[in-house]
């Protein structure tokens, strides 16, 4: 699966009231929930994504988003993790998705990419191609597969 390129100098607009209106809230992470938020990270999608998440609580400003509602996280996303300029990972509990907050937190993520400087991402390893290139217009980076991932333990 090859990785995808996006542009981030026009990126179409999104519509953060369908999650604001379910009381869910998308906001940089804080330092002081780093283990916390990694923590849980860990328990839904496993350690590769937690140590791979750690790196945005590396940076100023933080490069980690989450979803919450009611003080309980729903979902994260991250920049500058995999590499620089990368989008991802990004997650969402099974019983959240399909309601916006996954796109919510890929417009927060995204924002805060060109917010750094950046005028392109890249979208690593993508799942639902079709809809990163419906959406955002995402264009296909030809001979980008396994590209970073090569090499890294249990990947072939």
């Amino acid at each position: 699966m090859p990785d995808l390129l996006v542009r981030l100098y026009d990126l179409p607009a999104h519509d953060a009231a369908r999650v604001s209106s379910q009381g869910i809230t998308i906001r940089r992470a804080l330092t002081p929930e780093r283990r916390q938020v990694l923590d849980w990270i860990e328990k839904h999608f496993g350690p590769k994504w937690a140590a791979e998440s750690e790196t945005g609580f590396g940076g100023h400003p933080i490069m980690t988003w989450i979803a919450v509602k009611d003080g309980d996280m729903l979902g994260f996303g991250c920049g500058d993790a995999t590499a620089k300029g990368f989008f991802g990972p990004t997650g969402v509990i099974e019983d959240r998705r399909g309601q916006g907050v996954g796109e919510a937190l890929l417009f927060a993520v995204l924002n805060g990419l060109h917010e750094a400087g950046y005028a392109y991402a890249i979208i690593g390893d993508p799942g639902p191609i079709e809809f990163y290139r419906n959406r955002l217009d995402a264009l296909e980076i030809p001979a980008s597969w396994p590209g970073i991932y090569r090499g890294m333990l249990g990947t072939s």
